[in-house]
């Protein structure tokens, strides 16, 4: 699978869209196979393409992995990733549910037989406190409750 990842998103720079969705004290993420440990949670988000707006993207690759409409509220702020093969421009805004149901989705960019989404789920601080760091986006060692997650802003180079 890391293979496969590598051949799909490595050696080039890639510019990301991801929802900070916030519920009940909650943030959204999605268990993303092949990367990390084995495995990181991460916020909904993917990659932009060409001739559609960010947040047209943004909503879109939302509803693909979760099954929810959104509302793009704001940009919170931006993370560069730089660990090789790959190099990622990310752009994290938050984001309010206006509908939909919540369901695990998919990656369009991989066939059925190797997808890299494998759950789906809310999460508070207080359970990501017990994950290992490299299960976690890098975004978390950065803010440990959703009041630091939402002072973020500016530019991150992780």
């Amino acid at each position: 699978m890391e293979k496969i990842i590598e051949r799909q998103y490595g050696h080039k720079l890639r510019t990301r869209v991801n929802g900070l969705l916030i519920e009940d004290e909650k943030i959204l993420l999605l268990k993303h196979k092949g990367l990390g440990s084995g495995h990181l949670w991460a916020p909904p988000g993917g990659g932009i393409e060409y001739g559609s707006t960010i947040e047209e993207n943004l909503k879109r690759e939302f509803y693909e992995e979760t099954g929810l409409q959104i509302r793009v509220l704001k940009l919170q702020f931006v993370n560069e990733f730089i660990k090789a093969p790959f190099h990622a421009i990310e752009l994290f805004f938050l984001v309010e549910r206006t509908g939909g149901q919540l369901k695990l989705g998919s990656d369009p960019e991989s066939d059925k037989n190797h997808q890299i989404l494998e759950a789906i789920s809310f999460f508070s601080f207080a359970e990501i406190a017990t994950m290992r760091d490299s299960e976690l986006h890098n975004l978390f060692k950065h803010c440990r409750s959703i009041q630091e997650l939402l002072k973020m802003n500016g530019y991150f180079n992780y």
